[in-house]
């Protein structure tokens, strides 16, 4: 099971196995259908973690660059997707947050996630939301951590639209433009963990600039 769980994943990944999936398979609206919901479980279902994300939308959009997805269409289902994964998640963690937080460790559900979303949380604040989509596993349990700590749906909405738009967009358009260049498909993994280092990048600089000011304030018999 877990090896046809791997190989599956492995195929939402690579541009040649996803195209011949929604060539043979996944054919029409079945594969729109599918793509939603494995975005909507990897951001909205606390045991959709191990999902793919940015790797998903970049080889998407490689897809509909080969022209076998509507680029247009695909990216407004997705958007809605991630969107609507959000506000489950938002939901569930203002309805049960306190018992899922006192559920036990398994093999699609661990604990540890959950705390470092929440100090990830604490330390950014309403931009965690926006933040948490460029990262892994924390994209998936931010919405449910603001919906524990009771942030405001309007303010957490405001948030997750930018956050949305702004993930599923740069990430298939970059997959649309780059997919056909020669040096991308011959070192695609590679390059889509250099597309996630990069998204990284904001946070990275949003960290040091919170650590050295504080720093600077020490004064030299502290």
């Amino acid at each position: 099971m877990i090896h046809g769980l791997l190989d599956f994943l492995r195929t939402l990944t690579t541009p040649e196995r996803l195209i011949q999936l929604l060539s043979t398979v996944l054919t029409g609206w079945l594969g729109y259908a599918t793509l939603f919901g494995i975005v909507f479980a990897e951001t909205g279902l606390l045991v959709g973690f191990f999902l793919p994300g940015d790797s998903l939308l970049f080889t998407i959009g490689v897809v509909a660059g080969a022209g076998q997805l509507n680029l247009a269409l695909i990216i407004a289902l997705l958007i809605s997707a991630s969107m609507l994964g959000d506000w489950s998640g938002y939901l569930l963690g203002r309805r049960a947050g306190p018992a899922i937080f006192n559920r036990p460790d398994s093999r699609f559900f661990k604990q540890d996630h959950l705390r470092r979303t929440e100090a990830f949380y604490e330390k950014h604040g309403g931009k965690t939301i926006i933040y948490a989509k460029f990262v892994p596993i924390i994209r998936t349990f931010a919405p449910f951590i603001a919906g524990v700590a009771r942030m405001r749906y309007v303010r957490f909405l405001s948030f997750d639209i930018f956050g949305g738009v702004g993930w599923v967009s740069s990430m298939t358009i970059l997959g649309y433009l780059l997919g056909e260049v020669p040096i991308v498909r011959r070192n695609f993994e590679k390059f889509v963990l250099l597309i996630i280092f990069v998204s990284l990048l904001p946070i990275f600089s949003h960290a040091l600039r919170a650590k050295f000011p504080r720093k600077s304030q020490l004064q030299p018999g502290d």
